[in-house]
């Protein structure tokens, strides 16, 4: 094939679409229209002979030839730029950009209303995306290519790079009427006799309640399990049983007395979460613009840190 007859435009079309796996999403990263880029998509699909993207339920993925050309591409693209010394730009003020952030429900509790914010005072017209977390995004690089951030604590195998955003605690959270707990206070013993709710995480990793009730001795009677943190607030309603949540969500779901906040008889669990995203975003000058907002979200977040959390070994 005569190189000369090749659209060298549609590469940049083709790394967007292999990152994003989303025809609108690739459209907005690289100023191109949804019809222009479903028209870009269907002449690599002739070239290639391949479908590329394929409908799987709601959702669009790639196909096996195409994850398998992501890293070539890649190292085309930027190849290419820096013989052409092309610069992709990025103007907050004026990009229509969708950011993909992938998230747990706590994260998005905490993270939401600051990360928008920002966003929207640097850049009105750009757009966050939050999606649930997928159960192949743990020790895979490439799996992080389907968004533009993961959010997660260290230690659940998410690969790539990553920023430490904000810590917190977790604190017991029991129904005002559990009889478990005696003037405000629940004791080792009572830990150990009383019912748990309790969160499931993807992968099944030991969380760090997991590891200090395993060491204080605390073999617990689970009587439910739920997928993340916030269904455990309702979970113990009417129950005589316990939760270990995140005191900033704590605090903001005890307000109305019908649910107890209750110190640990122990030192608390510090839970930690960070962004993590695949190495070839860096090259991405909207991606250190993200960087750089998410930063700023991280120093508001870590200014309001629970009273309690022992000092960062970051300070």
């Amino acid at each position: 094939m005569n190189l000369g007859t090749v659209d060298l435009n549609l590469l940049v079309a083709l790394r967007a679409l292999l990152e994003e796996e989303n025809v609108t999403h690739a459209g907005a990263r690289v100023g191109m229209g949804q019809p222009a880029m479903s028209a870009a998509l269907g002449r690599l699909r002739r070239h290639f002979d391949d479908e590329l993207l394929v409908r799987v339920g709601r959702e669009y993925e790639l196909t096996p030839f195409a994850r398998s050309m992501i890293p070539a591409v890649q190292e085309a693209v930027q190849l290419l730029g820096d013989a052409l010394r092309v610069t992709e730009g990025f103007d907050p003020a004026s990009s229509e950009r969708i950011f993909t952030v992938t998230l747990s429900d706590y994260a998005m509790s905490v993270l939401h209303e600051p990360l928008r914010r920002r966003v929207k005072a640097a850049a009105p017209r750009v757009r966050l995306a939050f999606t649930d977390m997928a159960d192949d995004l743990s020790g895979s690089e490439r799996a992080l290519l389907r968004q533009d951030l993961l959010v997660g604590p260290p230690g659940y195998g998410f690969a790539g790079e990553h920023l430490r955003l904000f810590r917190d605690r977790y604190v017991c959270v029991v129904d005002r009427g559990n009889t478990y707990v005696e003037n405000g206070l629940l004791s080792v013993s009572a830990l150990r006799d009383m019912p748990h709710a309790v969160t499931v995480f993807r992968g099944h990793h030991q969380t760090p309640v997991d590891r200090v009730l395993g060491q204080t001795g605390v073999d617990r009677h689970i009587s439910m399990r739920v997928y993340g943190h916030l269904p455990l607030l309702f979970a113990v309603r009417r129950t005589d049983a316990v939760a270990f949540v995140p005191e900033r969500i704590a605090r903001a779901f005890t307000g109305d007395g019908k649910l107890l906040l209750v110190e640990p008889p122990f030192a608390a669990p510090v839970l930690l979460e960070a962004a993590w995203w695949h190495p070839s975003r860096d090259a991405d000058p909207a991606h250190r613009w993200f960087l750089s907002v998410l930063r700023e979200v991280a120093a508001e977040l870590r200014s309001s840190e629970p009273a309690g959390l022992p000092p960062s070994p970051a300070a």
